[in-house]
């Protein structure tokens, strides 16, 4: 779960069944946007992204739906993705976790100004961090996902069950990168810390908080965080890829050499299957697992409300800031939720996976993108280059 996508997104496609047969969420002949975006889609997916399979959606009663999935499940198999596939959609969790604390502040457990310290002595700057700043990424704690101490851990243990505890020790004894409050780092300890105060303050795992508060209400029946010693998905799920290992796609960027590159063009190069790696390292930050339907529910009540109050809702949705303060009208990110252009939402990546969800509460338009291959060999977020395409069709003109 490296740093958020910065891509400025704005967004909206009635469904049939994809070029593979995939089953349809809605009859009927497709839109013609949505006719339009299929062979793009088709061509971006297998000539740019050597992408084992893509699944781009879009809900919007003004455009009609469109469902669109290429590819397969597992590689070297006839296994079109269906709607109702499910996968590990990575930093979206942290929506999740943001919306649990924010049930909690709105319930008195605790406050958006209350020091980290007050739930936990350990914390550098932890007199200094409050919630809030947790929550917008700006506490200056260090992110440890891309630290070599827990990189080659992926590869040679990648059973391995990650604690909070352990994962936060990694980052704790870095030097933070800047005084609270004074600069953006997208960092997955921000939101394991916020997952065990979740713990503290509820007295029930995280898991439990997410199936009771957010899950059950919304009927995401596909939806799971699942616990940490857990690296199973759900039947039916589609298996994740990545070129090369955890360590090297860190250290590069997930660029190939151009030997490599030549390699996977001719098809003697293939991506790692990496779909049964221990996700606990990312926990609330980045172990959640759903569907395409699922996320786009989640998206929508992410944005257009239901599990906060109108007041609460409306403070999170002004909350986000510019991550690049030279850049006032690029992506921005607030309390757990990113703004691109006209959506609100996040997006996720972990090995294998990588996704986008967002929607639109002025023209009520949501978009999901997904693959499972978690980059390109010349390094691009799938997620990114997908949703991007989305969106020029969307809102070209």
């Amino acid at each position: 779960m490296p740093p958020l996508l910065m891509i400025a997104l704005v967004a909206g496609c009635t469904a049939t069944a994809g070029p593979t047969g995939t089953p349809s969420p809605t009859a009927g002949a497709d839109p013609a946007y949505c006719a339009e975006l299929r062979p793009t889609i088709a061509a971006i997916s297998e000539d740019e992204l050597k992408a084992t399979g893509v699944v781009v959606y879009v809900r919007s009663a003004e455009l009609g739906d469109c469902f669109i999935s290429i590819g397969t499940r597992v590689l070297g198999e006839d296994q079109p993705i269906g709607m109702d596939d499910q996968f590990r959609i990575g930093s979206n969790t942290k929506t999740m976790t943001g919306t649990v604390i924010l049930q909690l502040v709105q319930a008195g457990a605790l406050s958006l100004d209350d020091p980290v310290s007050k739930y936990r002595d350990d914390v550098p700057n932890g007199d200094e961090i409050t919630i809030d700043q947790m929550l917008t990424m700006r506490s200056g704690l260090v992110d440890y996902s891309d630290l070599p101490e827990l990189t080659q851990a992926m590869d040679e243990t990648p059973d391995r069950v990650w604690t909070p505890d352990e994962v936060l020790a990694l980052s704790f004894a870095e030097p933070p990168a800047f005084p609270p409050g004074e600069g953006y780092l997208y960092s997955n300890a921000n939101t394991v810390l916020l997952g065990l105060i979740i713990e503290q303050l509820t007295g029930t795992p995280v898991e439990e908080a997410f199936q009771t508060r957010l899950f059950e209400p919304l009927g995401m029946e596909s939806t799971l965080l699942p616990p940490l010693s857990s690296d199973v998905i759900p039947e039916q799920h589609a298996h994740g890829y990545m070129f090369g290992t955890v360590a090297d796609v860190v250290a590069t960027g997930g660029v190939l050499t151009p030997a490599q590159i030549e390699e996977v063009d001719a098809g003697t190069l293939l991506p790692n299957d990496v779909t049964d790696n221990n996700p606990s390292w990312g926990w609330a930050a980045g172990a959640g697992i759903s569907t395409t339907a699922d996320l786009a529910d989640w998206a929508e009540a992410l944005v257009g409300g239901g599990l906060l109050d109108d007041e609460m809702q409306k403070q999170r949705l002004e909350s986000p800031m510019p991550v690049d303060p030279d850049a006032p009208d690029g992506s921005a990110y607030g309390q757990a939720i990113a703004r691109y252009g006209a959506l609100y939402g996040h997006t996720g990546e972990l090995p294998g996976y990588n996704s986008f969800m967002g929607h639109d509460p002025v023209r009520d338009i949501t978009v999901i993108a997904w693959s499972n291959l978690m980059s390109a060999p010349d390094g691009r977020l799938t997620a990114n280059v997908l949703s991007q395409a989305v969106i020029d069709e969307l809102y070209r003109g």
